[in-house]
């Protein structure tokens, strides 16, 4: 039996114990799953309370259910939902009684987004938004995540797409046609002007783009230094918990710490790395090791010493910054704003003297980082490459039309294929595990 032919269910709100959880079943098995449990089935769309019993008729619990016949459902099948109460014994209870139906298991990581997808109801941009949105941590994330959903990139695609198909009948109809006199001229002129409109229009959303795919991972930002200068306390008050040991004594921080924040809606991993220094202790060196190497990774790097002439040790190509910390212990310390402009910052990690400026230059930093990400359509690598494949082979089709035809038509038909693999609807089946397994179960 084809797995699409099987009905699966599975858990697709937080993880118990809570206070109402929902289980989702969805295949042609769902309706009878719906009568087996519940008695009946209720009204379309229409919550209905039930009680829910097992197949030797004892309750399981008191819950609300709700029915969407396909293909008028999320995924384009049948769908039950029973929304009932979140204690784990309830639901083992649920998904026992489930399990014991014919054709029924439980789902995989992304398959009811998967079937919605193989269905219709949404294209491959779609599916990713909505992987972006469940995963998003901050508004700006949420934001672009929430236009890949609408279908705001789709929708374009497929407009260009239609637009090629209709100059590739333009050309083509001109070499059927091409011994006829003016009739090929007639036909490729409108057809070239669709194309550098097209072309014009593509260029313009890969050069707005600005930094939208790096919205979805984030900004890197390492803490990195000697040893005992203060980078754990610096952490603990960037991200106002305290999440590294802070300690009087050298090599407390042996590995590298990350933690996910929220810089003015911007994500940004903060990294507090070991410090660095000559050591014999293997362990230390290890951390020393693992502490250069994602310094070297990050987009910017936070230097942090004690002494103003304190050698900077990095070997990456990201921005660094000096910051100058302790400087409650030294009265002779520059001022704040006589240093900031350039790179160079001095602050008290414990005390928060100079900090209101290093974060203010952070979130100035992460402006530019991201560039136009707010207003950009394109939030993934795939996404970029395949429309630049698709401009590329439209700036082809220009440049060969002179010179036949048919070497035209055949870069429109690559430019079409680029457009319906970034949609999902041609050769994709080599990349739809690898999206689709990023999703969490019961999506």
């Amino acid at each position: 039996m084809h797995p699409r032919d099987q009905t699966i269910f599975a858990l697709s709100s937080g993880r118990a114990p809570s206070a109402i959880a929902i289980v989702r079943v969805s295949g042609p098995g769902a309706g009878p799953a719906l009568t087996a449990l519940g008695g009946t089935i209720p009204p379309a769309r229409t919550a209905t309370r039930m009680l829910l019993r097992d197949v030797s008729g004892q309750p399981l619990d008191d819950s609300v259910v709700l029915w969407f016949p396909g293909p008028a459902s999320a995924t384009g099948e049948d769908v039950a939902e029973f929304h009932v109460h979140g204690g784990r014994a309830v639901l083992a209870s649920i998904f026992g009684a489930l399990a014991a139906h014919e054709n029924m298991r439980a789902a995989e990581p992304g398959e009811f987004t998967r079937r919605a997808f193989e269905n219709g109801k949404l294209d491959l941009t779609e599916a990713e938004g909505l992987d972006d949105l469940i995963h998003a941590d901050t508004d700006r994330q949420r934001r672009q995540a929430l236009r890949q959903l609408k279908g705001l990139l789709g929708d374009r695609a497929r407009d260009w797409r239609g637009r090629i198909i209709e100059a590739s009948a333009l050309i083509e109809a001109g070499i059927d046609f091409s011994d006829e006199g003016d009739v090929p001229a007639e036909l490729i002129a409108p057809a070239l002007v669709k194309i550098k409109a097209l072309l014009g229009e593509i260029e313009e959303v890969l050069a707005a783009q600005g930094q939208s795919e790096r919205l979805r991972d984030g900004l890197v930002v390492a803490i990195a230094g000697p040893p005992n200068v203060g980078k754990s306390t610096l952490m603990n008050q960037l991200v106002r918990r305290e999440v590294a040991i802070v300690s009087p004594h050298a090599g407390t921080t042996r590995d590298v710490i990350e933690v996910q924040l929220d810089l003015d809606g911007y994500p940004v991993t903060v990294i507090d790395t070991a410090g660095i220094r000559e050591t014999d202790d293997p362990v230390e060196q290890e951390g020393v090791r693992r502490a250069r190497a994602r310094a070297a990774e990050a987009d910017l790097v936070l230097w942090l010493a004690d002494r103003a002439d304190a050698r900077i040790d990095h070997a990456g190509t990201a921005p660094v910054w000096r910051v100058r910390n302790k400087i409650d212990l030294d009265p002779a310390s520059r001022p704040l704003a006589e240093v900031s402009d350039r790179g160079e910052f001095a602050i008290s990690a414990r005390g928060g003297d100079g900090l209101p400026e290093l974060i203010a230059a952070l979130v100035q930093f992460a402006q530019d980082y991201f560039g136009a990400s707010e207003g950009g359509l394109i939030s993934r690598t795939r996404q970029r490459q395949l429309l630049e494949q698709a401009a590329l082979s439209l700036q082809r089709s220009i440049a060969v039309v002179g010179e036949g035809e048919e070497l035209a038509a055949e870069e429109l038909r690559v430019a079409a294929h680029s457009l319906g693999r970034l949609l999902g609807r041609v050769d994709v089946e080599d990349i739809l595990d690898v999206i689709f397994r990023e999703f969490c179960v019961g999506k």
